[in-house]
């Protein structure tokens, strides 16, 4: 018996794989002086696609950010290693890295509040409505 919806379940995932993202981002940005450092990033597989189709939103603007999600199966930490942003061998863009950092923080707000949506219905329900 599955005690909780595959909504939850795909939120979690997600959620799991937002962290690993900002963990690299985290990373990449703590080592923007580092002689040499090549930067990383979360690369994800086709099973983010299909997590994806699992969940729900609604794009009310074209300039919102699209939703996502993963599975924490289903990625991948790649180097970046064809690339040389300064003059001491490091990669990173702190440019874009902020950026990803924004977009990650904004996608990992929303399935926090959405899970906690998802938990408060069931306490509703526990509760027997009230």
């Amino acid at each position: 018996m599955n005690l909780f919806s595959n909504t939850i379940t795909s939120l979690e995932k997600a959620i799991s794989q937002s962290t690993a993202k900002q963990k690299v981002i985290s990373n990449n940005i703590a080592n923007v002086d580092t002689p040499n450092y090549k930067a990383q990033e979360v690369r994800f597989d086709t099973a983010l696609s299909n997590e994806m189709q699992k969940l729900q939103a609604n794009k009310t603007n074209s300039k919102h950010i699209e939703f996502g999600g993963s599975d924490s199966s289903s990625y991948r930490i790649v180097t970046k290693n064809n690339t040389n942003y300064n003059h001491n061998g490091n990669n990173v863009d702190i440019d874009q890295e902020m950026t990803e950092m924004a977009k990650n923080q904004i996608q990992y707000n929303a399935l926090i509040e959405r899970l906690s949506g998802k938990f408060n219905s069931l306490k509703t329900v526990i509760k027997g409505g009230n």
